[in-house]
């Protein structure tokens, strides 16, 4: 059973090593192969006579294709080293997008010319588009992707939303037209994708301009307008999601990929109620290239033209003391992301050993020794542990718990990220028991009971510190089964305070808290300290969080209880 808040997807990909090596533009014996692709900072499976297996990890999604792994590896060798340029033609088609389609709002869109399709390169278009919406979307949550061939449609294209009642047309694979609300049931794309479109009255659609159905996201294609075969020499590319920035990476992967494959890239207009765009952007971004910060995190002394030579090695341009990322990187936020890579072309097996001239004896740190015993009396118990983000959506934390946002004096007031990459991860937990309910949220197809307990930081503002933010450890516990009530979560706190023998020191009283039921929540404390607030979770919040069976929780906070247990 899978219970992490966010799926780690590294999906293997199976690589056609003949093309690769055609693409890299030299061919390695087969020890060198791996051993060159091992250091590159991925994880090699296999390697045959005509395949290279690999898994990719979640930040390099542009390494989910031959074209995209091979623009990688040359470099890497110092056989195609820099930033590889593509050159975007207008084609001054549009795609206009309907105020309506809140569920998924943004999409980036291209066309590509001049392409050559057979079996093989068919089937690795097919791979990195699945795979990619495995990993930088999120199993379809977050973002989708879908290839056409382009005379197939008429523009200008509309994106909107429909009810599924009211249309109807001949989803991918199937032989005839059925209205859209039975793709859920009858297409298999359907079956398995239904949990993303939960809560959906509309579901968006492409369309074009002779009212064609292109697309129902987030499940298939149309049968008419959306079937690459060997005869089909240009595509449209559409991409849609829920955060702008991670639609246009995606579409600047799969567009550099068929361009690598041969095609000409042209652009589209996108026009939104309020303004309009041209996707895709192939320019590269700058950052400011630290070469001190480098060179004393790694201990070398790197000279400027050693340092930009080692960029080239990664892909990357430089200028002007400024390095100039490519567009598919997504991965790139900070001088340390600059620092790994420049590492990575170094080689780190070209690292000095050097023995550290400070003696001292290793100790595990009494916090998280007494962490690990609290965690192992819950696994006793028959608790699962589980591991989220710092980060989460704010909503979820204030809304979905029934906690007024904004409000300072209410019960948990949430540490706001100042430019979030996604708006899933724009502010600071100040709690624990939404993740668990988000946890809970993701494994509603799995069997009950589920009862789980994680234990991590929590941020809160604070006007006096530094940092203007308060940091503690806190452990959280939910009982998700039919049976789930108050006694039993009070029975788990009382249970861990006698195994610390702090049981007669502890006082109990009733308390209201907006997450439970009234008259069904109670908090505990000793020697005034409050230490932590347990219930009945209010219908109200199940329901947001679409969980059908009762929740009992409690939230636990660590730090205090370890002050005490240290007096």
């Amino acid at each position: 059973m899978n219970y992490n808040a966010e799926m780690n997807y590294m999906p293997t990909v199976t690589l056609n090593r003949p093309v690769f090596e055609k693409l890299v533009g030299k061919k390695l014996p087969t020890d060198k192969l791996k051993e060159r692709i091992s250091m590159m900072g991925t994880d090699l499976e296999d390697v045959t006579d005509t395949e290279i297996h690999v898994e990719v990890f979640p930040n390099r999604p542009d390494w989910l294709s031959e074209q995209g792994f091979a623009r990688s590896f040359a470099a890497f060798i110092g056989e195609k080293p820099g930033l590889r340029e593509y050159y975007i033609k207008k084609s001054g088609l549009k795609v206009a997008v309907d105020k309506n389609v809140t569920m998924r709002p943004y999409t980036a869109c291209a066309i590509v010319k001049n392409l050559t399709f057979n079996d093989e390169r068919i089937r690795e278009i097919m791979q990195v588009q699945e795979k990619l919406a495995t990993t930088h979307g999120r199993n379809r949550k977050k973002s989708a992707y879908g290839i056409y061939p382009l005379n197939t449609i008429q523009f200008p294209i509309r994106y909107t939303a429909k009810d599924p009642k009211e249309v109807l047309f001949q989803p991918l694979g199937f032989s005839k037209k059925i209205p859209a609300s039975q793709v859920e049931e009858l297409h298999p794309k359907g079956k398995e994708y239904r949990h993303v479109a939960e809560g959906w009255k509309k579901y968006p659609f492409f369309i074009d301009s002779k009212n064609n159905v292109m697309c129902m996201l987030p499940y298939t294609n149309s049968d008419d307008t959306g079937k690459i075969d060997e005869e089909t020499t240009e595509v449209f590319i559409e991409c849609t999601g829920t955060d702008m920035a991670n639609v246009k990476v995606a579409l600047s992967i799969l567009t550099t990929t068929l361009a690598d494959m041969g095609g000409e890239i042209y652009s589209i207009d996108i026009e939104y109620p309020d303004r309009t765009i041209t996707t895709p952007d192939l320019a590269p971004t700058k950052m400011e290239f630290d070469l001190g910060y480098i060179n004393k995190r790694l201990g070398l002394s790197l000279s400027e033209k050693e340092a930009s030579t080692l960029l080239a090695r990664m892909n990357y341009g430089y200028e002007n003391g400024y390095a100039l990322i490519p567009a598919y990187r997504a991965d790139i936020l900070h001088q340390v992301d600059l620092l790994e890579d420049i590492a990575i072309a170094y080689g780190y097996e070209n690292f000095e050993e050097i023995l550290p001239k400070v003696a001292t004896i290793a100790m595990e740190a009494p916090f998280e020794v007494f962490r690990r015993k609290m965690a192992l009396l819950l696994t006793g118990l028959g608790f699962l542990e589980t591991a989220s983000y710092h980060l989460i959506e704010e909503e979820t934390q204030t809304r979905k718990m029934l906690v007024q946002a904004g409000d300072p004096t209410g019960p948990h007031h949430p540490v706001k990220v100042l430019d979030p990459v996604s708006l899933e991860y724009n502010s600071l937990r100040s709690w624990m028991l939404p993740c668990l309910l988000h946890i809970l949220q993701r494994n509603r197809h799995q069997e009950y009971p589920q009862n789980l307990f994680e234990t991590g930081r929590v941020f809160k503002k604070e006007a006096v510190s530094e940092t203007k933010t308060e940091e503690k450890e806190c452990l959280a516990v939910v009982l998700c089964h039919q049976t789930a009530d108050i006694t039993s979560v009070r029975q788990v706190y009382d249970y861990l305070l006698r195994m610390l023998k702090l049981q007669e020191k502890s006082m109990i009283e009733e308390t209201a808290h907006p997450s439970f039921i009234p008259g069904r929540a109670g908090k505990g404390m000793i020697s005034a300290t409050p230490l932590a607030v347990w219930g009945e979770v209010h219908p109200a919040v199940l329901e947001k969080f679409g969980i059908s069976q009762p929740v009992a929780a409690l939230e636990l906070d660590l730090t205090a209880l370890w002050n005490l247990l240290e007096k």
